[in-house]
């Protein structure tokens, strides 16, 4: 005969419900986990989705910017061939919300725009890159320029840097120019940088790179350096018989005027011992920065771009794009 646990009252005896309670317990406890871990994995599709349509909506909106830009100097080239820093292509963009650039439809007055275009911010600027000293000047059919050496000796000392810096990265510049056209063995070589950062290949330390950094560019070509942009360093290094004193005098005249040939720059330079020369000077510009941010709720990503302008035509080089270190500050 079988033993019931029960009590004499035929209740079930406290160690069965217990268990039964235990039972139940674990039950909701796996309800619960396995309701949790869907709920997660629902909202990390939702994020990741999110992030994915702000990361193209971005680049979309980028795009456009950087169009934009072209379009401003392109029809900056259709006013004259002069560039100035008080043409319209010289002006920020400060941070704007999107939805101030979105007319409403003409057809439809009472249409109102696309409410997240209220959340989104953009701002950028167009540099002159030839307002700077171009890296490709060391080089002249293939040998290392003596003007260009002298004119990068002088912004070197200027700022403090180690002249063996400079003669290392001539030289090995020569190297690399010559490896990329077959004269040189590429083995030995270094690469041929085409970005400011990538100079660090041709011998120059991270520390001078960055004190370089605003005065100096590297393009594919040799470029004069636009007088009427450039900073008062770039103009006592690349101006032999200029003391900085005068090339300060000559960035407060161009604010009232701005030069329009080298002749025009020539007479309020006074006499100098070398005059200027078309290679290394000039009053127009070909190759800009084109930079853009945008702040799209939580998402931040800038972007760079270098053009090339001859006549109407704009054309970019490279773009780059990604989003900005916690200590990167806000374009300027």
């Amino acid at each position: 005969m079988k033993r019931r646990h029960a009590d004499a009252s035929g209740r079930p005896r406290p160690a069965q419900a217990g268990a039964a309670l235990l039972t139940a317990m674990l039950t909701v406890a796996l309800v619960a986990t396995l309701a949790a871990g869907a709920l997660w994995q629902q909202w990390r599709s939702v994020e990741v989705e999110a992030a994915e349509r702000a990361r193209a909506q971005s680049l979309w909106v980028l795009a456009g910017a950087l169009d934009w830009a072209r379009l401003i100097l392109r029809e900056d080239a259709r006013s004259g061939v002069v560039d100035h820093l008080a043409e319209p292509w010289a002006v920020p963009l400060e941070e704007a919300r999107l939805s101030t650039f979105l007319a409403t439809d003409a057809g439809n007055p009472g249409q109102e725009t696309d409410p997240g275009a209220d959340q989104a911010f953009l701002s950028g600027l167009i540099l002159d890159l030839q307002a700077r000293m171009n890296v490709a000047g060391l080089l002249d059919n293939g040998k290392v320029s003596e003007t260009g050496l002298k004119a990068f000796a002088r912004l070197f000392q200027t700022l403090g840097l180690p002249p063996a810096e400079l003669t290392a990265m001539a030289e090995n510049l020569r190297l690399a120019k010559a490896a990329s056209t077959g004269g040189e063995d590429i083995a030995t070589a270094p690469l041929m940088p085409e970005r400011v950062e990538q100079l660090v290949w041709l011998g120059l330390s991270p520390r001078s790179l960055e004190v370089l950094r605003p005065h100096i560019t590297l393009l594919p070509v040799s470029t004069p350096v636009n007088l009427n942009t450039a900073s008062a360093t770039v103009l006592f290094a690349c101006i032999p018989s200029l003391d900085m004193a005068q090339a300060q005098q000559l960035v407060n005249a161009r604010k009232a005027s701005h030069f329009r040939s080298l002749p025009d720059a020539t007479a309020k330079l006074g006499p100098m011992k070398e005059p200027l020369n078309a290679a290394w000077h000039s009053v127009s510009s070909q190759f800009f920065e084109i930079r853009g941010r945008l702040r799209l709720e939580q998402t931040v990503v800038e972007e760079r771009s270098v053009v090339r302008r001859d006549g109407l035509e704009v054309k970019t080089l490279w773009r780059e794009r990604g989003t900005p270190e916690p200590q990167t500050k806000t374009l300027q």
